[in-house]
């Protein structure tokens, strides 16, 4: 029986192999690493949305607060974007929603993604929401359920379930989500371009309409 050689099979797999490791490297870069998802570049201000600076006394060592708490760049954006002052006191108890709606912490991390993807509150049904209230005082718990909440879901449904809830995660390639994701890229671009504001008291803001 004539033999194939082994010669020819080798560069098959070898192409085989290549493309499977483009891939991955592909995903990889669009999802970003689930401590720091960090995408391309937002340079421009998001079509249709109404971006600048403003000064918040305080708000530089409320920064360095947060990255010594193991926060990083992109963490800081997303509590830039949604809080002004970059703390959970200053909006109402769930910020106003109840159930899975219910908003906490810094970063706003609503009930349902919480209890789906940070341990402190597995298993916890959608009626003991008010149980997320713990992150508005305690920032390093705000911060471990928002790292782990990225690996959970990757940086894509993040985003989609931050900024929508169940709705978002149904549904992640609205416009909306995608100008949101937009805003903290924005945010987080004016962060990196100038090292000495995560130490000042510059917000960088966006208008992102409230839902």
């Amino acid at each position: 029986m004539r033999r194939s050689p082994v010669w020819r099979t080798v560069p098959v797999v070898g192409v085989f192999l290549a493309i499977v490791l483009v891939i991955v490297a592909v995903r990889s870069g669009h999802q970003g690493s689930a401590g720091d998802p960090d995408g391309d570049p937002v340079e421009a201000c998001p079509a249709g949305a109404r971006c600048g600076t403003e000064q918040v006394a305080g708000l530089g060592a409320r920064k360095q607060e947060i990255l010594a708490a193991g926060g990083t760049v992109s963490d800081l954006a997303v509590a830039m974007l949604e809080t002004t002052a970059m703390r959970a006191d200053r909006y109402p108890p769930g910020d106003g929603k109840t159930g899975d709606a219910a908003n906490f912490g810094i970063f706003k991390q609503n009930w349902l993604m919480l209890r789906s993807a940070c341990d402190r509150f597995a298993g916890q049904a959608r009626d003991e929401y008010r149980n997320g209230s713990v992150l508005n005082d305690d920032l390093a718990a705000d911060l471990a359920c928002l790292h782990q909440s990225r690996r959970h879901y990757g940086i894509g449904d993040w985003f989609a379930g931050q900024r929508h809830g169940a709705t978002g995660l149904q549904h992640p390639d609205t416009a909306d989500i995608v100008g949101y994701r937009a805003a903290v890229g924005w945010i987080r671009t004016r962060l990196r371009a100038d090292p000495t504001s995560t130490a000042d008291d510059t917000r960088y803001w966006v208008h992102v309409p409230a839902i």
